[in-house]
């Protein structure tokens, strides 16, 4: 089938290379306008658009995907189907219904669990054991459409946003071809959504992802491993931003945490040690949080002993410190 691909950032180059292998043809990639990026601010194209450059496919970028002399180009590209995966931008009926065969997406999670633009994220940040993919057919209301195939995907205690995104775009691009398959035979199986069970994950802005170390160690580790490695969980010091990753709880530890309502306990956000070689470790509203890692505002990530022998230099400096 002649494929028309709406997509932006790294998640859907396995789809692209998967449905290109199957012999399926990509008759043009739809990405978002360049945008600026780095210190220079020099325009920088997307992943996907990158893809589609080196592969010779035609790449189009509206301003607006309902714009008609978009729409016109796309029809010119004669798709028999449209396939979406992250691509940034809720699509009008206008382009849901240009090619014959339908538009489907890539959605990454089980749906009707956790539509919407972050599912990756809150899956860890919510403490689900498992994720995965959905592929589905896109109607004008947001991720509701009839599911044709998913794939689970368990989340381990460690696993991370970015090692989840990752596992999740290569099943997608398996059992993306998969249905395609389908579709093309005009076997697929469509099964509409419960919509009683639907859940959301909201866009993650930077102020929702902020450190609220009133909260519970295993949660803020969530938070952290949720966040990682975008948008980064943060926190201040000193006036200064920081942001946090690879977090190990330890619960058990004494002197913070639930005690910490009792006099002479270091309050939430307290760093108990910042130290050469063991790193950090904070208070929180129940337990105590070790910070394998951090990046300071304008540098690189580092692991946080590093952190405190350049910026910290050692206990003496940081200990009893309260981020804000």
């Amino acid at each position: 089938m002649r494929v028309l691909f709406w997509g932006t950032p790294e998640f859907g180059l396995p789809s692209l290379e998967a449905m290109r292998a199957a012999g399926h043809e990509i008759a043009g990639v739809v990405t978002n306008p360049d945008r600026p990026a780095g210190r220079g601010r020099a325009l920088r194209a997307s992943p996907v658009k990158e893809w589609a450059l080196a592969a010779e496919v035609p790449v189009l970028q509206p301003v607006r995907p309902g714009a008609a002399a978009f729409l016109d180009a796309a029809r010119r590209l004669t798709p028999d189907v449209s396939v979406v995966a992250a691509y940034g931008r809720i699509l009008p009926r206008e382009a849901l219904d240009l090619p014959p065969l339908g538009s489907f997406n890539v959605h990454a999670s089980l749906l009707p669990a956790l539509r919407g633009a972050a599912p990756i994220n809150w899956a860890i940040i919510r403490g689900h054991d498992e994720s995965g993919v959905s592929i589905q057919r896109m109607v004008a209301a947001l991720d509701a459409g009839p599911v044709l195939g998913q794939t689970r995907i368990p989340i381990h205690a460690t696993m991370t946003a970015g090692e989840l995104y990752e596992a999740v775009a290569r099943a997608g691009a398996t059992r993306l071809v998969e249905v395609l398959a389908e579709v093309a035979a005009g076997g697929a199986v469509e099964t509409p959504q419960d919509e009683a069970r639907a859940t959301w994950a909201p866009k993650l802005d930077r102020e929702a992802v902020r450190i609220d170390w009133s909260r519970a160690a295993p949660e803020l580790a969530r938070w952290l491993r949720g966040c990682d490695p975008r948008p980064a969980a943060w926190t201040t010091l000193r006036g200064r931003s920081l942001q946090c990753f690879e977090p190990t709880v330890e619960p058990d530890a004494p002197g913070a945490g639930a005690a910490a309502t009792t006099a002479g306990a270091p309050a939430p956000g307290t760093v108990i040690e910042a130290h050469a070689v063991r790193g950090l470790r904070v208070a929180t509203g129940d337990g105590v949080l070790r910070v394998g890692a951090v990046k300071p505002a304008g540098r690189r990530r580092m692991s946080a002993a590093a952190w405190a022998r350049g910026v910290a230099r050692g206990v003496a400096d940081l200990k009893g410190v309260r981020f804000d």
